[in-house]
Parts: structure tokens; sequence; C-alpha cells
């Protein structure tokens, strides 16, 4: 899918906390249409689902307190497809090291992350990363990003940064460390796009 085209789904982003918007004004971007969602009711009219970056115990929080994680959680496992972003890889993750007590996370992906694996703020930074199908070096902006410790078998890793897993794909799970939406790159939202229109029909 490139950029300009348009796409018959409806793809919601997670809209509790984080940078949702730049999610939203990049798949906008790509021609689609685009719903933020608060409320359990907001999933009804969605094909897929964005997870931002933000703080994953505040996200973890929201999610109970909105009544959205139960038929969220739902969703997820009848197959619709979910593209987490830096604390939604740690929402999506089967097991998270450093976790707190009260985090929930969805286990959709067979990947261990470490929360703020590469440092704090302060310890922020970009690099260029090479992405597999991709035919130039993705800009990637690491801001208090999950690092990787391992992947099951049935993961691909789509890109590594210095040896690190930072890109993965199970199924019609993608999952990333960086923040693609901090960039004018819509490459990977075109790569869960693509990954959106192939998914079979949810049950």
């Amino acid at each position: 899918m490139n950029a300009g085209s348009t796409s018959r789904q409806t793809v919601g982003v997670l809209a509790l906390q984080g940078a949702f918007d730049s999610h939203a004004r990049a798949l906008t971007e790509l021609g689609v249409a685009v719903r933020e969602v608060r409320t359990p009711v907001h999933l009804d009219d969605v094909d897929a689902l964005v997870m931002p970056g933000g703080e994953s115990t505040t996200m973890s929080k929201l999610l109970h307190s909105t009544g959205l994680y139960e038929p969220l959680a739902a969703r997820l496992r009848s197959g619709m497809p979910v593209f987490g972003t830096c604390a939604g890889m740690i929402l999506l993750a089967t097991n998270v090291l450093d976790g707190r007590t009260d985090q929930s996370s969805f286990g959709m992906i067979d990947i261990e992350v470490r929360r703020n694996g590469y440092g704090r703020q302060v310890d922020s930074f970009e690099d260029e990363v090479e992405v597999a199908g991709l035919d130039s070096p993705f800009h990637a902006v690491f801001i208090r990003a999950p690092k990787v410790e391992s992947v099951g078998a049935e993961v691909t890793v789509l890109a590594t940064h210095r040896g690190v897993p930072v890109l993965a794909r199970q199924g019609t799970v993608l999952v990333v460390s960086f923040h693609p939406e901090l960039t004018d790159d819509v490459r990977l939202h075109q790569l869960f796009l693509s990954i959106v229109e192939s998914a079979p029909a949810a049950a």
C-alpha cells in the first residue's frame, strides 16, 4: 500500500495516553479512516488498532478503569490486527521484566521485554535501522524504549539495533520498540496496513 492510497478498513488508535495523535495523522496521510478509541463502544467500528507509546503502567490502569481491557483482549484474541509502538509493545508482550505487579499485558506476541531497557528519558537517542522489506534505512527514535530480551519461535524479527530485535511480527501482531510516528516516514504504518488488508476476517 502506497502513501495516498485508500483502505476500506477503519483503524482505531488507542487514545488513552501517549502520542496517539501522531499515529492518527500518519494513518490519515495514507488515506485510512481513523477512529480514536477511548471506550469499549469505540471498538465496535474498528477493524484494527494502533497502541501508541506513552507510559505502559498508566495505560494499563486506564485500560481497566475505562472498561476497555476485557473487550479489547477479546478482539485481539479473535485476530484483530494490532500495531504496538514502545509502550504498546510492552502491553502486547507475553512477559514483561521489571513490570509493576498491577500492570497487565495482553500476551499477544511471544516476546520478553524489559521496560525502559534502553535507559531513562535522558538516554533517548536516534539511529538508522535496517528493516526487512524496506529499500532504505528507517530513522528510529528511541525514548525510554523497551528492550526485547527474547523472542519465541513463531516471531519474525524484521529489524534489529546492535543485535537486539526492535521490530517484530507474529501473525497479525506487529510491535516496535521505537517511535515511528515521530518521523515523517510512514513506511511502518504502511507495513501494518498491508497486514490489516491481508488479515482474515476476525471471528
